[in-house]
């Protein structure tokens, strides 16, 4: 059995994390076959988003405890910075500059390094039965393959503290109320319902989208004035330069684009 699966449907790729059996925990083959599908997803001129979920009853409980932490333990130096370069599933650290948006449908726990992994998405949307989780403090180190970092970017100092010191999971609807996930859902839809945001974002411009994910990963840890600058330097750029404008801006005058809403609703 295939430990993750990588379908493709139109522009829309599904990665799915198939080893059930242990909470998809990822092991050291698990990792390298999701570097190299990060890598396919984005060399492949025909995809533009990628959903991205587990089998069974949960999203990733993280790390193999078993057979991929022991490496770790009494590791030297250059095995540290070696895993720096890359990270969890490669999404978390080495492909975090992926242009092409990547929607996380947490459809269980998620946890310790799954639940990085889940933060390593653009779009988290959660089944009603998800759980969040940094439990590494209980097995003696914390979270090291983006969460701290995320955490603190995401929804403040307070939130990082308590979740990586007291090691509690939190429900859905707490993980909303702490703006680490978009939106709560009835489990039985939860596909339906990433597939829809999916839609939303193929409906777009892939050019202005790449350029809007870009210019908000370029936003964390600058400046007020930096951050106004960038954002006008990129999106001014992009409308004069971008060769699709015109004849979206023609749609839009004709009332025809995809996607609108009110009197003038036209489908995806």
């Amino acid at each position: 059995m295939t430990k993750v699966k990588f379908e493709k449907q139109g522009r829309l790729a599904t990665i799915t994390l198939n080893r059930p059996k242990v909470m998809n925990a990822i092991d050291k083959d698990l990792h390298l076959a999701l570097c190299d599908i990060w890598q396919e997803f984005s060399d492949d001129d025909g995809l533009d988003v990628a959903i991205l979920t587990g089998a069974g009853d949960a999203f990733c409980a993280g790390m193999d405890l078993k057979t991929h932490v022991p490496e770790y333990i009494g590791a030297g130096p250059q095995k540290i910075l070696d895993w720096a370069k890359l990270g969890l599933g490669g999404l978390t650290r080495g492909f975090h500059h992926l242009e092409k948006p990547v929607i996380a449908a947490v459809n269980g726990w998620a946890l310790a390094g799954g639940f990085e992994l889940s933060l390593s998405a653009d779009i988290r949307i959660a089944s009603e039965r998800a759980k969040f989780g940094a439990f590494e403090a209980r097995r003696g180190f914390h979270d090291a393959d983006g969460g701290v970092a995320r955490m603190v970017n995401f929804c403040g100092v307070a939130v990082a503290m308590e979740m990586l010191l007291t090691a509690e999971p939190i429900d859905a609807e707490r993980a909303l109320q702490l703006n680490m996930i978009s939106k709560v859902v009835p489990h039985d839809t939860l596909m339906e319902e990433a597939e829809r945001t999916a839609h939303f974002i193929l409906r777009n411009d892939q050019a202005a989208v790449r350029s809007a994910k870009r210019t908000v990963l370029d936003m964390i840890g600058r400046s007020l004035d930096d951050q106004l600058y960038r954002e006008c330097i990129a999106g001014y750029t992009l409308m004069a330069d971008n060769p699709t404008v015109p004849g979206l801006l023609g749609a839009f005058y004709d009332k025809t684009d995809k996607g609108r809403a009110g009197v003038n609703a036209t489908p995806l």
